[in-house]
């Protein structure tokens, strides 16, 4: 398992969930069961100092992160997920495949307020229905990799290829640069 957490099945765990998580997690028959669930403290929630506190390597670890996707006066919300060791090409690939004008993060608040989970814990699992989640296939591609849980307080740690299973993902190559 990655790092010194103590990883324990998500099912077993509602309490360390965002409430979109814990519900999509229920309604996720073929993948729940391969996603854990640890605690942290949530001032350590923030990428760098989660790695190295709790000696998660950078590589295995991925960020979501929520785009503000316009097109024609309207905005369209969506999500990436990247490791650790590059950043999303929002205003090329991620724009691109969007098929819109601009692409850009969301705020803060409508961030959270869209998704239901705190800043800095959004996870892909659980995003609203009919978002796009683009996923760069070293993502996908990872045996373990640690996200968000929807909340600061924990982490989830499941099989990349799972990620790729999620409704509305597409795995795109590159998306990490």
């Amino acid at each position: 398992m990655a790092g010194t957490l103590d990883w324990t099945s998500a099912l077993d765990r509602p309490d360390l969930l965002a409430a979109p998580v814990a519900l999509a997690l229920k309604a996720w028959p073929d993948g729940a069961g391969a996603v854990r669930v640890a605690e942290i403290d949530p001032d350590l929630a923030d990428t760098a100092a989660f790695c190295e506190t709790y000696g998660v390597a950078l590589d295995i670890s991925a960020n979501c992160v929520v785009l503000a996707a316009k097109r024609s006066g309207e905005t369209q919300l969506a999500a990436c997920l990247v490791l650790a060791t590059t950043r999303a090409d929002v205003n090329g690939l991620a724009r691109r495949t969007l098929e819109v004008r601009k692409a850009s993060f969301a705020s803060m608040d409508d961030a959270v307020a869209a998704t239901g989970m705190e800043y800095g814990g959004i996870t892909p699992i659980g995003l609203p229905p009919g978002w796009p989640l683009l996923v760069d296939a070293a993502v996908a591609s990872t045996d373990e990799v640690v996200v968000g849980s929807g909340v600061r307080r924990s982490k989830l740690l499941l099989p990349g290829a799972l990620l790729a299973t999620l409704p509305g993902a597409r795995v795109l190559e590159g998306l990490g640069r």
